[in-house]
């Protein structure tokens, strides 16, 4: 029978570990310089603050290491926030297949061609096809959809690709004084210099 819960026998449910008391003298083992060693950046206040990757002012290991090429757009591969990559496959892969059957992600799956679904799948052209396949991927590559289609397969993407905007750059239309078209000269223009040029009025 568990015994009768009163003043004289609480305590706390989780045993209480004592917080660590710096300062306190010699004897106590976190005296003097309370753990922090002698001077240095981390013997000052606030010096635990440092934000994640911070080295000293150094140039930090994610800037000294080499870049992938592209840039940093939305619709840029590998890298970024924005980071669109797949799984390659290609055709020579095909071959644990039998002709009439179709290639999906989930069928690629089970063949051990690739490990899970987390990541589209494209279809490279590397290697020959002969087995009429139905094939049901993310995306294709121009040469494997030829290959595919002259064995007399068909090809259906699980995802359409995506049109990419073209920047169309504003032409100036401001013309200089150089290409200013000239002035036509009018038929009044003739009698208008022969009067400025007569003396007599």
């Amino acid at each position: 029978m568990p015994e009768e819960l009163n003043l004289s026998n609480l305590k706390p449910a989780q045993p209480r570990k004592e917080r660590k008391r710096v300062g306190r003298g010699l004897g106590s083992g976190k005296g003097r310089y309370s753990g922090r060693g002698i001077k240095g950046q981390k013997s000052r206040s606030g010096s635990h603050a440092m934000r994640p990757g911070f080295e000293g002012g150094q140039m930090p290991i994610y800037m000294r290491i080499g870049k992938l090429r592209g840039s940093t757009s939305r619709d840029a591969m590998p890298i970024g926030p924005f980071r669109t990559s797949t799984q390659p496959v290609n055709l020579r892969d095909l071959d644990r297949f039998d002709a009439g059957d179709e290639v999906t992600p989930e069928s690629l799956v089970e063949k051990r061609v690739i490990k899970n679904t987390r990541t589209d799948v494209k279809l490279l052209g590397v290697g020959e096809v002969t087995k009429k396949l139905t094939v049901r991927v993310h995306a294709i590559s121009a040469s494997a959809r030829e290959k595919i289609e002259a064995a007399g397969g068909t090809v259906e993407l699980l995802r359409e690709p995506k049109e990419h905007k073209r920047r169309h750059h504003k032409a100036s239309h401001a013309t200089t004084a150089d290409e200013a078209p000239a002035a036509e000269p009018s038929e009044d223009a003739p009698a208008a210099d022969a009067e400025a040029a007569d003396p007599g009025e």
